[in-house]
């Protein structure tokens, strides 16, 4: 082995040290974005790519800066917005991506958004309406 060779291997340890622990947090987070409708829990998304609950809850603060949840969370809000714009009604919106409860959906909704559901429809429905008068 040259010098060369020698160096770039040296070079590839230090730079992909961690590639496992990376894609095992992109893993979940796609596993996240693919199934965020269904019950998701750290028990379940540990299983998935066979790692401790909380050696993942501090990859993926580490790498996303948010847990696992919070990334749920801010996914479920995002698809639901998408739903309340496509004309779902809250409670369809609600249910179909995952929450249980209408409440803590509203209350999380409002607290991501600034806006309940039903605020953030009736102001999407007249910026469209705005438009298409333009």
């Amino acid at each position: 082995m040259t010098f060369y060779e020698k160096e770039l291997n040296r070079i590839r340890t230090v730079v992909y040290s961690n590639e496992r622990q990376i894609n095992t947090v992109i893993g979940i987070r796609n596993y996240i974005e693919n199934n965020y409708d269904s019950n998701l829990n750290l028990d379940l998304l540990s299983h998935i790519r066979f790692v401790s609950k909380y050696h993942l809850l501090r990859l993926f603060k580490k790498y996303y800066g948010l847990t696992p949840r919070q990334n749920l969370m801010d996914k479920r809000i995002e698809k639901s917005k998408e739903n309340l714009i496509n004309g779902m009604t809250v409670t369809e919106s609600c249910f179909a991506v995952g929450f249980e409860s209408l409440g803590y959906f509203s209350t999380l909704f409002k607290t991501k958004t600034g806006k309940s559901p039903s605020e953030f429809q009736k102001e999407q429905f007249s910026r469209s309406k705005i438009n298409l008068k333009s």
